[in-house]
């Protein structure tokens, strides 16, 4: 060892140096840097700023020795057809930015990569100690993805998704309420003067979230004595190009509609395009309002009316529902409030 080296680990702050000047034992701050809850908040305050006043650093690799763990968490994106190379969907980088924030408060690193659906690679990661546990976002058809979250479960993996919220799934969630997401729109849409309202979309149980925003419209307009027509309706998955080509079938099937409620953003942009080219004039001949809250939106031509999910919150809750698991602490999922956002697609 160097005399350099020597000199910096003799003056190297230690746990005990924080637990002297904070006023409390060395297994208290350990607590605290572990992110027990048993902590009290004065004490846990205490501690903190003793931490931010001495620099302290923790020493992630003996403490992933003590602990085995890593100190690390594992985001796993599903891959979407994008017209671009980044095959993530535009709502969920929104909310990356946000757990990647979440992690930074918590004291976690972060790793990102996409989901292989083909063999336990899910697993693998918390197995080889590459991660202490998994947030996952998107996941295709569910009634397919549902046997790997089940799988998960089985083999006590640590992992919390995002996604549609309900009795019996496997595992934690944290989601929107779609369903409210649902009847806000068909309530616009109702107080835009609106009365027949197609819905584009998959509205299936393979795709739970567009399913529950689906009901919930239909249950908006139910209210005043309307609902969602099965001749209006027409699937598309969360693509501009879907959008554009479940609008044309709307078209060519000749039943009229005033109104578009598209199951995403991206969606309802296509939408957008698609009526253009038939002519028709948004929002005097037809009103649309998307789903998501995504930045595109506010750029749409016109700017697009969306039911918009808090993707921040989302950020938090994920990182510290998993961080709660991973400490062998209760959970339970969570249904994020939406709300409506109004722009010109909608009102004329």
């Amino acid at each position: 060892m160097t005399e350099a080296r020597r000199r910096r680990k003799k003056n190297r702050v230690t746990s005990l140096d924080i637990a002297h000047r904070a006023g409390v034992s060395q297994a208290t701050v350990s607590r605290v840097l572990a992110g027990s809850p048993l902590v009290n908040p004065e004490t846990r305050r205490r501690v903190e700023q003793a931490v931010r006043e001495l620099n302290y650093k923790v020493d992630r690799h003996a403490s992933s020795l003590r602990t085995q763990r890593a100190g690390t968490l594992a985001l796993l994106l599903f891959e979407d057809p994008t017209p671009d190379d980044s095959h993530i969907n535009p709502f969920f980088l929104s909310m990356l930015g946000s757990i990647t924030r979440a992690c930074a408060r918590h004291g976690h690193d972060l790793l990102v990569s996409f989901q292989q659906l083909s063999d336990d690679w899910h697993a693998d990661y918390e197995d080889s100690m590459k991660a202490d546990g998994l947030i996952l976002l998107g996941y295709g058809d569910y009634l397919t993805y549902r046997a790997k979250l089940e799988t998960l479960v089985a083999q006590g993996t640590h992992f919390v998704r995002w996604g549609q919220v309900e009795p019996g799934q496997p595992g934690v969630s944290i989601g929107c309420d779609n369903h409210a997401g649902g009847r806000l729109a068909g309530q616009h849409l109702l107080a835009c003067g609106r009365r027949q309202v197609a819905f584009l979309g998959d509205a299936s149980s393979r795709f739970p979230e567009f399913q529950a925003r689906y009901q919930g419209c239909d249950a908006a307009l139910r209210e005043a004595g309307l609902g969602l027509s099965p001749a209006l309706q027409a699937d598309a998955d969360s693509t501009e190009e879907a959008g554009f080509k479940a609008t044309r079938e709307l078209l060519a099937r000749g039943q009229p509609f005033d109104a578009i409620f598209a199951a995403s953003d991206l969606i309802a942009i296509g939408a957008i395009h698609a009526l253009k080219e038939a002519g028709l004039r948004v929002p005097d001949d037809v009103s649309v309002v998307g789903f998501d809250g995504t930045a595109m939106a506010r750029l749409a031509d016109p700017p697009l009316t969306t039911v918009v999910q808090d993707t921040s919150r989302a950020g938090e809750l994920l990182v510290s529902t998993l961080l709660q698991l991973v400490r062998d602490q209760p959970v339970q999922s969570v249904m994020l409030p939406p709300t409506l956002e109004i722009r010109a697609s909608s009102m004329r």
